[in-house]
């Protein structure tokens, strides 16, 4: 049952993402035309303090006018490194930069539409050194008990796939 793609090209693109179309020959050898976005990688983090409480953010998102808790998380610029790019967007993000991180999850949140993949890391420690530089990305930045995490996603406060599922994962690593 494997599709085949006979051929690609691009359509659109800008610096966050490419629509490409391509040919598409399924297994009884027919053909259909299938978009699909090409996007850069992305990476996030987060940290769980000696209280097991997680650094959140509280933010909007526009397109689904929807709010949520998240992880701080951008694009991975050209050549960086996912771990360093999940460390410089915590800072930026919630002004906490983190000590050692650890890979936690990779994702593919829309495999049937796009190639993005989402890193996720966390880490143990994380030293204030200010307000965030990106602060307008969230509303607020919250330290939240780890134990409320099921709840949240259960209630629909972590809206977004990736983030839900590494706060889960990371919930589930915690109790153990």
């Amino acid at each position: 049952m494997r599709w085949t793609k006979q051929s690609e090209q691009f359509v659109y693109g800008n610096r966050w993402f490419r629509v490409h179309l391509a040919d598409v020959e399924l297994p009884d050898g027919r053909h259909l035309d299938h978009f699909l976005i090409r996007q850069r990688p992305v990476a996030a983090a987060t940290v769980v303090n000696a209280a097991e409480e997680v650094l959140l953010l509280w933010r909007h998102r526009f397109i689904t006018d929807t709010w949520g808790w998240e992880l701080p998380a951008g694009v991975v610029e050209d050549g960086e490194d996912p771990e360093r790019a999940a460390a410089r967007e915590l800072e930026e993000e919630s002004g906490w930069r983190p000590g050692p991180l650890q890979h936690l999850l990779s994702t593919e949140p829309s495999n049937g539409l796009s190639d993005a993949v989402h890193h996720v890391y966390w880490g143990e420690s994380a030293e204030w050194t200010g307000e965030p530089v990106d602060g307008f990305e969230s509303s607020r930045r919250e330290w939240v008990p780890l134990k409320l995490v099921p709840d949240l996603v259960s209630q629909g406060q972590v809206p977004a796939a990736t983030m839900a599922a590494a706060l889960l994962l990371l919930h589930r690593m915690r109790e153990e």
